[in-house]
C-alpha cells in the first residue's frame, strides 16, 4: 500500500480537487471547535455560533452544488475503480444522501431548538428541575421522528439515527448485542460483588493532588506511549476531555484536572490517546481527501476504550508507572501497586455513566438505549421519561436516583439532538476487548510488552489492522477484514471473567 499512487482515475482526481474546500471548512470547523472548548472566553459563544452556524451551511452548500453531485454521481458508474476510490466515492455518495435528505427550514429548526435546549438543560440541571427541559426535550424527540422520516429506514425510524452515528447499524444488531450483556453480565456483577476481591470504595479517591504533579505523570506517559507532543499533537486542558484533528499531522487531546481522585485525569488522557492514535496512525496519502479520519463512533471508541480499559487498567501497566506516581504524588507512599490496580478496578452501581466501571457501564447504555428506542417508535412524551428511566435503573442496577441530575438530567446527549449515539460507547467498549483476544494471538507477550512500556508493536498492529485504512471501508467490513469476525459480545463477557473473577 505505502509508496503507490492512490488516486488514478481522473474523474477522482476532479472530485478531490473540487473536496479541498470542503476539508478546508471542516479544518477551520475543528479549529473553532477546539478554541470554543480550550480558550475562548465565555461571551465568545455568541458570534463563534454564528460563525460556525454560517460555515455549515457554506460547507452543505458545496457538497451539494450540482456539478460536484453530478462527478460524484458519475463516479458510482465507473468499474475499474480501485478500493481507496471506491471509499472515496461511498463515503461522499454517503454525506450528499445525508445533506440532500433534509430540508434547509429543517436543518435550521435543529440547530436553533438544540442551542436553546442546551441552555435550558444547563440551567435545569443546575437547578434539578426537569420541568425547565421537558418542553425542549419534546421538540427535539419530534425533532428526530421528523429526522428519521426524511432520512428513511427500512425496518424501524431508530434505525436510521443509528446509522447518522455508525454506518450501516441497525436496531436489531444493538438488541442482539445488549441480550447477550444482560444476560451474561448481570450475574456476574452479582458475583463480582458477593466476592469482594475488588473494592466497591478505595482511599485514593480521597487523596488530593496538585495539578503540576498529574500534569508530570500525564506526560510521562504520553511520551512512553510514543504521542508526538510538539510536532504532531497537543495536550490542553477542558471541562470535558476530548480529542479534535485538525488533519492527520495535527491530532490535540485534552484532560481535566479535579485535585482528587488522580485515575480520572490519567486514564482519560490514556483514553483520549487512543482516539488521537487512530487519526496519527492514518495513511498520508489520504490527506485532503473524505477517507482520511475514523471511520465511525464505535470503531473510535473501540480504541479509546482499549488503551483506557485493556491496557490503563492492567496490572501491567500499574507495575510500569507505580514508580513515576511514587515519585510525583507523595501520598503513593502509604499505598501498595496492588492499592494503586484495585483503586483503577473498583466496581459499584452507580448513577452516573461517565463514573462508572467497566463492569456496570454498559447497563447505562442499555437504559438509554430502550428509552431513546421508544421515544422514536412510540408515543412517548418527555414527562414520562424521568420515572421510566429511574425503573429500569433500578431493574439493571438495584438503584433507583433520588434526584434529576442522578438521572435523566445528567447527559447533554438529547439536548444537543444526538439521539442514536449512545448505542456507539458499548460497540466500543465490546471490540476494545475483542481487538484485545485477537491481538494476543498474533502478540502472545503482550502483557509483558505492557509491563515494560514497549507499545511499538501494539502500535503497528493496530495502524495495519485499522488506522491506516482511515474510512476506505464501511464499519462492518473493516472488521471482517482486520479480524475475520463482526462483532461479538461474548469476548467482552470473557474478558470481563478473566480480570474481575
Amino acid at each position: 500500500m505505502e509508496g503507490q499512487e492512490v488516486f488514478k482515475n481522473e474523474t477522482i482526481k476532479k472530485i478531490l480537487e473540487k473536496y479541498r474546500r470542503i476539508w478546508a471548512l471542516g479544518h477551520a470547523q475543528s479549529v473553532l471547535g477546539w478554541d470554543l472548548e480550550v480558550n475562548m472566553p465565555k461571551e465568545g459563544i455568541l458570534e463563534r455560533s454564528v460563525a460556525q452556524g454560517e460555515l455549515s451551511v457554506l460547507s452543505q452548500e458545496l457538497l451539494l452544488k450540482p456539478y460536484f453531485v453530478e462527478l460524484v454521481e458519475k463516479a458510482k458508474g465507473i468499474e475499474d475503480l480501485n478500493e481507496y476510490e471506491r471509499g472515496v466515492v461511498r463515503v461522499l455518495d454517503r454525506q450528499i444522501r445525508i445533506m440532500k435528505s433534509f430540508p434547509p427550514e429543517f436543518l435550521r429548526e435543529v440547530s436553533e431548538t438544540t442551542s436553546k435546549a442546551t441552555k435550558a438543560w444547563e440551567e435545569a440541571k443546575a437547578k434539578d428541575d426537569f420541568s425547565k427541559f421537558e418542553p425542549w426535550l419534546d421538540k427535539i424527540i419530534e425533532l428526530a421522528k421528523k429526522a428519521a422520516e426524511y432520512l428513511g429506514y427500512e425496518e424501524e425510524p431508530y434505525d436510521a439515527l443509528l446509522d447518522l452515528y455508525e454506518e450501516g447499524l441497525r436496531t436489531r444488531d444493538v438488541v442482539k448485542m445488549f441480550e447477550v450483556l444482560e444476560k451474561k453480565l448481570r450475574p456476574l456483577l452479582d458475583k463480582i460483588l458477593e466476592e469482594g476481591k475488588v473494592p466497591r470504595e478505595h482511599e485514593l479517591e480521597k487523596e488530593k493532588y496538585e495539578r503540576e504533579w498529574m500534569e508530570r505523570v500525564n506526560l510521562w506517559v504520553l511520551e512512553k506511549f510514543g504521542y508526538p507532543l510538539g510536532t504532531r499533537a497537543r495536550l490542553d486542558v477542558s471541562a470535558h476531555p476530548f480529542t479534535t484533528e485538525f488533519g492527520i499531522r495535527d491530532v490535540r487531546i485534552t484532560t481535566r484536572y479535579e485535585g482528587f481522585d488522580f485515575r480520572r485525569t490519567l486514564l482519560s488522557t490514556v483514553h483520549e490517546f487512543g482516539h488521537a492514535l487512530y487519526e496519527l496512525q492514518q495513511d498520508e496519502r489520504f490527506m485532503f481527501t473524505p477517507i482520511a479520519g475514523g471511520v465511525s463512533l464505535g470503531i473510535h471508541e473501540s480504541q479509546s476504550r482499549f488503551w483506557e480499559n485493556i491496557i490503563g487498567r492492567s496490572r501491567e501497566f500499574v507495575e510500569l508507572i507505580y514508580p513515576v506516581l511514587k515519585e510525583n504524588l507523595p501520598f503513593i507512599d502509604k499505598y501498595t501497586q496492588e492499592d494503586v490496580y484495585l483503586y483503577f478496578n473498583m466496581v459499584r452501581p452507580d448513577f452516573i455513566r461517565t463514573e462508572a466501571d467497566v463492569v456496570t457501564y454498559n447497563f447505562h447504555i442499555i437504559l438509554r438505549f430502550k428509552l431513546e428506542r421508544l421515544m422514536v417508535s412510540e408515543e412517548v412524551k418527555a414527562g414520562d421519561l424521568p420515572e421510566m428511566w429511574n425503573e429500569e435503573m433500578e431493574r439493571l442496577l438495584g438503584i433507583r436516583p433520588k434526584s434529576y441530575k442522578e438521572g435523566i438530567l445528567q447527559d447533554i446527549h438529547w439536548a444537543h439532538g444526538s439521539i442514536g449515539y449512545f448505542p456507539t460507547y458499548s460497540i466500543g467498549t465490546i471490540l476494545s476487548a475483542q481487538l484485545y483476544y485477537h491481538i494476543k494471538r498474533d502478540i502472545p507477550d503482550f502483557e509483558e510488552k505492557v509491563a515494560k512500556g514497549e507499545f511499538e508493536p501494539i502500535k503497528v498492529w493496530l495502524r495495519e489492522k485499522i488506522h491506516r485504512w482511515g474510512s476506505i471501508y464501511p464499519p462492518k467490513e473493516l472488521l471482517r477484514r482486520a479480524i475475520g469476525e463482526e462483532m461479538d459480545a461474548e469476548y467482552f463477557i470473557r474478558w470481563i471473567e478473566e480480570r474481575y473473577l
